[in-house]
């Protein structure tokens, strides 16, 4: 299988550390220069795309492409994806596979109440209204194409180099309580094994929640984190005294549990990681969290 990657950033690169095996070719898109060397020198062959700007080698990888994974997320309000490249996507001749990695916030707030690919999006902010502008937009395509098109909707992303365990242990970590809030989150070797289920038994215009069985309080994640590491996890602190950047705090602003029983139904997934203790007891086997982590930027992964 030919993989082409529009966005090798944290969570595609995940997937192809677990499934490159099973690729004959890998390629995909950064924005840097220098990113693409690090990749090529890993096998991956990368090429720039800045949103504007593209390498033009990028179209002969599209025609020759089998499966078409796409993290790069909506910019100012537009796909910048298929604002470039959607002809070229609509007559690849070999495609079979599109997934849209889209996210739980398309739902919007539900006041703590379950939701499933069933519920109508109420998106609360203008990056969640992009996204499910995007994710029309592709599903539109796939109508039309002989390919089969998947919206992935990710919960809080976690895995190895950014988890709670590195948060606790470098100090960043901070245990803000919302009383009744709630997140899903998501273990990126359950993100890879749901996407290659889905490369397997492609449905067409399927959306799929990717989150884990057990939604809870961001408070208990990093005490859980600072009790494997044997640690005090830091003091607790009110959601309205907590100085969080904007993206941040746009997390708080949807409480809702998100059912992920599709995902175990049509595509007879097992979550490894079914709850964030399962996640965190496997990272913390590895080693996460011994020695100071590397900070990244707050929001990335959610709460």
């Amino acid at each position: 299988m030919n993989l082409f990657v529009f966005g090798l950033g944290y969570t595609a690169l995940q997937f192809i550390a677990h499934h490159r095996t099973q690729c004959e070719s890998i390629a995909g898109t950064v924005r840097s220069v220098e990113k693409a060397g690090i990749l090529e020198k890993s096998g991956v062959r990368a090429f720039r795309f800045d949103g504007a700007a593209y390498d033009p080698r990028i179209l002969d990888c599209l025609s020759q492409a089998d499966a078409l994974l796409i993290s790069v997320p909506p910019s100012g309000g537009t796909d910048p994806v298929l604002t470039h490249f959607s002809d070229a996507i609509a007559s690849a001749p070999k495609l079979r596979w599109v997934g849209y990695l889209s996210t739980v916030g398309v739902y919007g707030n539900a006041d703590g109440a379950w939701v499933d690919e069933t519920t109508p999006p109420n998106p609360a902010t203008a990056r969640a209204r992009s996204r499910i502008a995007a994710e029309q937009e592709w599903l539109a395509l796939g109508d039309k194409a002989a390919f089969a098109v998947q919206i992935f909707r990710l919960a809080g992303i976690y895995g190895p180099g950014r988890n709670a365990l590195l948060k606790v242990a470098d100090g960043t970590a901070k245990r803000v309580v919302k009383p009744g809030q709630v997140f899903n989150r998501i273990h990126t070797e359950d993100i890879a094994q749901v996407l290659w289920a889905s490369i397997e038994r492609p449905s067409r215009n399927a959306i799929y929640n990717v989150a884990d069985d057990e939604p809870g309080p961001p408070q208990d994640v990093i005490a859980y984190a600072a009790e494997l590491l044997g640690c005090e996890p830091p003091p607790e602190i009110s959601f309205e005294e907590a100085e969080q950047t904007p993206m941040a705090r746009s997390f708080y602003e949807d409480n809702k549990r998100v059912r992920n029983t599709r995902i175990k139904t049509d595509l007879g997934v097992t979550l490894r990681y079914p709850t964030f203790r399962h996640g965190l007891r496997a990272l913390h086997r590895t080693g996460e969290g011994m020695e100071a982590g590397t900070n990244w930027p707050e929001g990335s992964m959610g709460p």
